[in-house]
């Protein structure tokens, strides 16, 4: 198996068609999909199951993504987010291809949001702009798109489970700083959803990131909650 697509999920019956709808459509077809579940009260689980993919037991994205790892065939592990979209049926074959080609060992992609609004835009550019910037510095990478080799994955022994916020960036930045190549791949972004910006704000949101990044660079992981954080909130009742 080449290609492990890892996705921590909890209640995301309302997203995953698409996701695996454009998982399908992939003209590279040497993958496996396994869907971490953190105890769905929905259909997550069966629309998993009715898809083909793999489902194990998850917790937050960080545990789950490891608990997906350890259950992966890939040598090359895809971590997303349930609420992604790949952007066309080239994504999967092109990053691969990239990959190899550029001999990186861990990576993201550039970020497109799913969003008519210019800041959306903006504010997705720069990061994408900033990672790249930094990449040769210190990892940087979105939970919505993180490929890593699995033998790098295990080297420096996948996500860390005490971090409870920015797990993903720290996950970039412990690989880069152990010697590993990090680069921002040029070939496909990805295409992610803007529905926690509508549901927490835009603002806040960019001041808990822009705390965090400030507390890597300064003291390091955050193991204390410092913001509230919940996993999968978007329910229609909510």
């Amino acid at each position: 198996m080449k290609l492990s697509i890892i996705i921590p999920a909890k209640n995301e019956e309302a997203v995953l068609p698409s996701l695996f709808k454009s998982i399908e459509s992939q003209s590279f077809r040497d993958f496996e999909v396994i869907v971490a579940d953190a105890h769905s009260t929905d259909r997550t689980r069966e629309l998993a199951s009715a898809f083909g993919a793999k489902v194990v037991d998850g917790g937050m994205p960080g545990p789950g993504r490891n608990r997906g790892a350890s259950a992966s065939s890939g040598d090359i592990l895809l971590f997303a987010d349930a609420d992604v979209q790949l952007p066309n049926e080239r994504y999967l074959g092109d990053v691969v291809a990239e990959l190899e080609t550029r001999e990186v060992d861990v990576a993201t992609c550039r970020l497109k949001p799913m969003s008519p609004r210019l800041d959306d835009k903006v504010g997705h550019a720069v990061f994408n702009h900033y990672v790249k910037l930094t990449e040769r510095i210190r990892g940087h990478a979105a939970g919505s798109c993180i490929i890593s080799r699995k033998r790098v994955h295990d080297a420096i022994g996948g996500f860390d489970e005490r971090v409870v916020f920015a797990e993903d960036q720290e996950y970039a930045a412990r690989a880069r700083k152990r010697g590993f190549r990090f680069r921002l791949l040029e070939s496909q972004p990805m295409h992610v959803s803007v529905r926690r910006l509508d549901k927490d704000g835009r603002w806040p949101i960019l001041f808990k990131y822009l705390y965090s990044e400030a507390h890597m660079l300064l003291k390091g992981p955050m193991f204390e909650h410092m913001f509230e954080y919940r996993f999968a909130h978007f329910d229609q009742k909510d």
